[in-house]
């Protein structure tokens, strides 16, 4: 069975309540039912959600050390953190794919959501798509028959 990391930056353990006119009505949960009915029997989905950076780019270096491909929401941090866009380029670098989703488009929102940090260095970016933005990536890091 293979393992993807599906990773989540600050606020999101507020999906469901927070701005639901931008993020929808649900919440982690579903986003976890629909990646495993996605996934299938053949791929671990391991999603994982944190407030705090440091834990965030300790998960990135545990993709790299176990190979897993990863599914990047950085959330706030897409906009700032070189130390987060680092340890994503080590992912890259060693060949793992990772995705950069978004549940909302940034680039129909507020200007300084305009620039990601990670796109850079992020195998491939989706987003705008709600939850779909994560199915769509799972499909890249993750082919199924």
């Amino acid at each position: 069975m293979s393992r993807v990391l599906v990773l989540n930056g600050p606020n999101l353990g507020r999906l469901g309540s927070r701005e639901p006119d931008v993020y929808g009505d649900q919440d982690l949960s579903a986003l976890r039912v629909l990646l495993i009915e996605q996934a299938g029997p053949a791929v671990e989905i391991d999603l994982r959600q944190t407030d705090d950076e440091a834990e965030l780019i300790r998960w990135l270096h545990e993709a790299v050390d176990t190979a897993s491909p990863v599914i990047l929401n950085p959330a706030a941090f897409t906009h700032y953190s070189y130390a987060l866009r680092d340890a994503a380029a080590l992912v890259t670098k060693a060949g793992i794919p990772l995705v950069e989703v978004h549940i909302s488009n940034p680039h129909a929102r507020e200007e300084f959501r305009h620039s990601s940090v990670i796109s850079g260095v992020a195998t491939g970016v989706i987003a705008g798509f709600g939850f779909d933005s994560y199915l769509l990536a799972l499909r890249v890091v993750a082919p199924v028959g």
